[in-house]
């Protein structure tokens, strides 16, 4: 679902919850045209047959309707765990929007709204969510919980995020997901969304995402970026004065005179991350703030189908 479609049905972030919903009944509407066909009419109990698994509980029924195998899911099947990391460094609360631009076109905005999302879905498929917050301190901590009330309350520090004014704040990612790693017992899968902007080396970073896939975890990373500005430097070619949102450290220059330059090594971190990633088996995503949640959708239930 596209978010644009939304402005005028709801405004503010006080309706989280009502937008995300909103957002999930989209997606799932829109499902026959996606690889998750016949999952939309009872999206939350069945699964994908795989070859060689018993033919028990084979729905024929919506076999006959979708010409797909799908295994009816019962309720010990459906407990994921999913654990939700924001990054609320000063860095992702850029852009800083403008009056009455909508709160997701912001980088902590959209990974917000992204994190409310999920939850609903989660909640759809009874899941269970828990959610770390972190900047240059450990945030917020909630484990990983089912019920209607700690929806509520996850949504409630989700919306706080958002009403908060945002005070100068550093990364520090590295310190943070070796915590949250730590807290991690029972085998889930793991989301973060941050802009990976930290001054620590690259080793270090990927040591930590490394250790948030002990005991089996699954780790999915959506990079979260605003492409036009921070992935092509699109500015105009007047004098500008770049300001270090975390460390206030300033730097003016024409943009057009460095663009290129800027562009190779955007590029080259990229493919830095994806490798690195992929070699440790983490599901990188990059996603661009203001897009729709599709992306983060699909690489969410894929990688469900693939935990097991």
């Amino acid at each position: 679902m596209k978010i644009e479609q939304e402005k005028e049905l709801i405004s503010g972030f006080k309706h989280l919850e009502i937008l995300a919903n909103q957002v999930v009944e989209g997606f799932i509407s829109g499902m026959h045209k996606s690889p998750f066909h016949g999952f939309s009419a009872e999206f939350a109990e069945h699964k994908v047959y795989n070859k060689g698994e018993s033919t028990k509980h084979i729905d024929w029924k919506l076999f006959a309707k979708t010409d797909r195998l799908y295994t009816k899911r019962f309720e010990e099947e459906t407990n994921l765990r999913c654990h939700l990391i924001l990054d609320n460094s000063s860095s992702m609360h850029y852009p800083v929007l403008k009056s009455g631009q909508p709160f997701y076109e912001s980088k902590i905005g959209f990974s917000v709204l992204a994190s409310a999302v999920l939850m609903n879905l989660l909640k759809k498929q009874r899941d269970a969510v828990g959610l770390s917050v972190f900047s240059d301190r450990y945030e917020y901590y909630a484990p990983e919980k089912g019920s209607d009330r700690h929806h509520r309350m996850v949504l409630s520090i989700l919306e706080g995020i958002l009403d908060r004014p945002n005070a100068a704040k550093k990364t520090d990612t590295i310190t943070y997901l070796h915590q949250i790693a730590e807290k991690m017992h029972r085998r889930s899968m793991i989301i973060l969304f941050t802009d990976m902007f930290q001054g620590e080396d690259h080793e270090k970073l990927f040591s930590a995402l490394q250790h948030l896939k002990h005991n089996k975890h699954k780790v999915v990373v959506f990079h979260v970026i605003d492409e036009a500005t921070e992935l092509r430097f699109d500015f105009d070619n007047h004098p500008r004065k770049f300001i270090d949102v975390e460390s206030g450290e300033v730097v003016n220059l024409f943009a057009e005179n460095i663009q290129d330059e800027y562009e190779k090594r955007v590029e080259h971190y990229f493919k830095t991350l994806s490798l690195a990633c992929a070699q440790n088996k983490i599901k990188y995503v990059p996603v661009n703030v203001g897009a729709d949640f599709e992306k983060i959708l699909t690489t969410y239930l894929v990688e469900k189908q693939m935990f097991g």
